[in-house]
């Protein structure tokens, strides 16, 4: 699954160096030994691994965990989501991340108590993404059959010019001023697109 918008060779390169990043890669390869369809990789990890090859710096640095994103809208249980990061966990004993499970279609039920307001429930996996805080890391990948899939509704322009710009759907500048103060004290040649 491809945003048209998105030219291949802006694909090709971004899977080009998500390879080259051992830990992440074979996190992509051996999810599938869960028998998982909708989900993907996404957002930080994938970001943080294209700004830290852009940059020159050790493709791992600044990265804190790898989220790892589902939908499944007949299971909300948090104890079901806890039982797939167990999964995950047992899958990768040694892994130098923290795996961060969420399924997208239960996250209202807890997104007042975390930010302070509510959102309506998400209706797929790809709506939830198209929410996440920036245009640069709205992005899932996965490989399936072999197959890479990128879900990228904004393009990947930003991501590689390594331009944050606020995604206004959901969040407010509280959050986006944090998250940016974090990226740019690690990475600061980024770009950073005031709120407005």
């Amino acid at each position: 699954m491809k945003d048209i918008q998105t030219p291949g060779h802006q694909i090709e390169k971004l899977i080009q160096v998500v390879q080259k990043h051992k830990a992440i890669y074979e996190f992509l390869n051996r999810v599938h030994e869960l028998q998982l369809n909708n989900y993907y990789i996404g957002a930080g990890c994938i970001v943080q691994t294209i700004w830290n090859d852009i940059s020159g710096f050790p493709l791992d640095y600044g990265i804190k965990d790898v989220d790892f994103v589902y939908y499944d809208d007949h299971d909300l249980s948090e104890e079901t989501e806890r039982n797939l990061q167990a999964q995950l966990e047992g899958l990768f004993p040694d892994y130098p991340f923290r795996i961060d499970v969420k399924n997208e279609a239960r996250v209202h039920l807890w997104y007042r108590n975390k930010f302070g307001y509510e959102i309506a429930p998400y209706r797929s996996l790809e709506e939830a993404i198209d929410t996440w805080p920036t245009t640069a890391t709205s992005l899932g990948i996965r490989i399936r059959s072999h197959m890479w899939e990128v879900y990228a509704p904004y393009g990947l322009d930003d991501l590689f010019n390594k331009v944050i710009r606020p995604n206004k759907r959901q969040i407010t500048k509280e959050i986006y001023d944090k998250k940016v103060d974090r990226w740019k004290s690690q990475w600061s040649d980024l770009r950073i697109e005031p709120w407005e």
